[in-house]
């Protein structure tokens, strides 16, 4: 780990282990989804390649991750050829713990954004979607997992 990562409490140790083994080197801050309805940490998540939009197995609550939400349109699926699709485990389960990795520049704007899951059934833990962030300033980002 980069010695100025920081890691949000509630992010599994594997998650977080995991999300940071991927990434480019540059210090990251490690967030938790968290539902803002019930408080909820399990998730069913539809993902793009550039996008990712999370629904809380408890309460149904709906929220975008990061930037999503302005990317989640028709002509953006088009251009990417990559309609929102139901993250899986391998294992066959569909319900998650989500972690979101945002790793910031020099001048500690936000670059990247990784969204990291880690199936609730047996831990199994991949990234389902990573973008890059090409606009500032972007601090709104980090309290948007």
């Amino acid at each position: 780990m980069h010695r100025d990562d920081q890691v949000g409490e509630g992010v599994s140790a594997e998650l977080a282990a995991f999300l940071r083994s991927v990434d480019d080197g540059r210090p990251v801050k490690i967030a938790p989804s968290v539902c803002e309805g019930c408080g909820g940490r399990v998730f069913f998540v539809l993902v793009t390649a550039s996008g990712a939009e999370r629904e809380c197995s408890s309460c149904a609550a709906r929220a975008f991750i990061a930037d999503s939400e302005a990317y989640w349109n028709q002509a953006s699926w088009e251009d990417d050829d990559d309609e929102p699709g139901a993250a899986g485990c391998p294992c066959g389960s569909e319900e998650f713990e989500a972690a979101v990795a945002f790793s910031l520049g020099t001048d500690g704007s936000v670059r990247w954004v990784t969204v990291g899951l880690r199936c609730t059934k047996d831990g199994f833990c991949g990234i389902y979607a990573d973008w890059k962030i090409d606009y500032g300033p972007t601090d709104h980002l980090l309290t948007m997992a």
